[in-house]
């Protein structure tokens, strides 16, 4: 087990490598990815549940303990976002599938990538983890509806199918994985110790199939995708990051709440779009997972010098 829990720390701490990987290798070679296509829906359910044993009591007494920032950083996930989303492909001359996969993208809620740059940037981690979790239970009830709101005029939205979509992939597992730690208590600890593995293994899987799929339409359509994707994930934490000072929280919350509305859950927009609309529809999703990937670590390694020259400058204060 130890053995176990050495590779899956490795493998998570690595996750962007493995990701960018499998990305170039299911481009040059579409063919060795394919088969994974119809268990896109099954793989997110998989990394649902794992979040699901992860969670604990804490972390939603901690949605209690202060609503407020928590609020902020939820309204803005599903505010800021879907508008950006839709501002940016009304704005560029897209194809309707590929703009209705940027703004599911922007309705989609937080990815637990996002706890984890936050720790990295030395934020507020349990916020970003309330927000979060929050955001990714109201995602049943408010990406369908947001995506009937702005994405309807490109190609018609089962508000109603979506729904029943989320709480089977998202909701189901969260839940199910809440009764397992429950039942189970100490005992299932060891099996969290392999959930970034697994978790990474079923992104990764997911992010081949699509790029694999849709080789030939990246090609013709991946620079102006990978352009809108770059620009919303960058106006997503420069908006969280202003949210915060607007709301006069701490620097550790304003770094949470940036990296929390600037990542999204694309796992969960890539099996939306390849559901319910079309394989290219999914293809913002998959190449966002590629760029959080490489954006997130960035944004973690400038909020940390940010704070480090704070730490500096409050123990030069002190001294003086």
């Amino acid at each position: 087990m130890r053995t176990l829990e050495k590779i899956s720390s490795f493998v998570g701490g690595t996750f962007a490598v493995w990701v960018l990987l499998f990305a170039v290798l299911s481009f040059v070679y579409p063919s060795a990815f394919t088969w994974i296509s119809p268990y896109i829906v099954p793989l997110l359910g998989i990394i649902m549940f794992g979040m699901g044993l992860t969670l604990s009591k804490q972390d939603f007494k901690e949605v209690f303990r202060r609503p407020k920032d928590v609020a902020v950083g939820v309204a803005a996930q599903f505010v800021l976002m879907p508008l950006l989303a839709f501002l940016l492909v009304t704005l560029l001359p897209v194809s309707p599938e590929v703009a209705v996969g940027v703004i599911l993208v922007g309705c989609c809620p937080g990815g637990t990538a996002s706890n984890v740059m936050t720790y990295l940037s030395k934020g507020d981690t349990a916020l970003s983890v309330a927000i979060t979790s929050v955001s990714t239970l109201l995602a049943p009830f408010l990406t369908p509806a947001l995506m009937l709101l702005f994405a309807s005029q490109w190609l018609p939205v089962s508000a109603s199918d979506m729904f029943f979509s989320i709480i089977n992939v998202v909701l189901i597992p969260i839940i199910l994985g809440l009764i397992v730690r429950a039942l189970l208590g100490t005992k299932v600890e060891v099996g969290i110790k392999s959930v970034p593995l697994v978790s990474v293994v079923a992104i990764v899987a997911i992010v081949a199939a699509v790029i694999g799929g849709n080789q030939q339409q990246i090609m013709e359509t991946g620079p102006i995708i990978f352009a809108i994707v770059v620009v919303h994930n960058l106006l997503g934490y420069l908006t969280g990051y202003g949210l915060g000072k607007l709301f006069k929280m701490g620097s550790a919350k304003q770094r949470a709440v940036s990296i929390e509305v600037g990542m999204q859950n694309s796992g969960l927009g890539a099996s939306l779009a390849a559901v319910h609309f079309s394989p290219l529809a999914a293809v913002p999703s998959a190449i966002f997972s590629v760029w959080h990937n490489i954006s997130g670590p960035l944004v973690a390694t400038i909020y940390r010098k940010m704070k480090e020259k704070e730490s500096s400058a409050a123990s030069v204060d002190q001294a003086s």
